[in-house]
């Protein structure tokens, strides 16, 4: 494409003038850039990893692709929950930051968590784990989960369960669905470590 309008610069062959060239040019990156812009926003986004909360499946510093077109929970994805909106059970509770959990109880699930023994049960049953890293206690301002998760949120932890600030703590508690910017799909750094999550 460089070559063709070098030569129409060069014998202005359609009487087209530098300037109308570079128009051209610049629309098209305009164009170019609005699609990605749009495509960022409504398709998917781009996030860090702050922290260790989810060692060893991700690592601080990592950095995600996040699919946040038409997303609904599901159990066992990796998602980012926006910050500063108010959180299930109390006007005070706010998230400051974008935090990456994953989703473990969904609307209408039973959840319990058994401390001593670090087994979690949905509806009953033990959920396997193969992710996590360390023991899954009871963090020192605990959340009353409730019977059944309500609609319209989820509850989260990190892998990294004995350093996750999550829906176990009254800082975080319960997240609403509205809140979840969207499910990681794809690590695109470090390099070596790229791939789906």
């Amino acid at each position: 494409m460089t070559e063709n309008i070098e030569e129409k610069i060069e014998n202005n062959e359609d009487g087209i003038s530098i300037i109308q060239l570079v128009f051209e040019w610049v629309h098209t990156l305009f164009v170019f850039m609005v699609l990605v812009l749009l495509v960022m926003i409504f398709f998917f986004r781009h996030v860090k990893v702050n922290g260790p909360s989810m060692n060893d499946t991700l690592q601080n510093e990592d950095h995600l692709i996040v699919s946040c077109f038409m997303y609904t929970p599901k159990n066992g994805d990796i998602v980012v929950v926006s910050h500063g909106n108010k959180l299930y059970g109390s006007v005070n509770r706010r998230v400051n930051e974008p935090i990456i959990k994953r989703v473990i109880a969904i609307p209408g699930q039973k959840l319990s968590i058994n401390y001593d023994t670090s087994e979690v049960y949905l509806d009953g049953k033990i959920i396997d784990e193969p992710y996590i890293k360390g023991r899954t206690f009871s963090v020192s301002d605990p959340v009353e989960i409730p019977e059944v998760i309500p609609d319209g949120y989820v509850f989260v932890m990190g892998d990294n369960r004995e350093d996750s600030l999550d829906s176990r703590s009254m800082r975080i508690g319960l997240v609403p669905i509205e809140n979840i910017i969207g499910k990681a799909v794809l690590r695109v750094y470090p390099f070596d470590a790229f791939g789906t999550v």
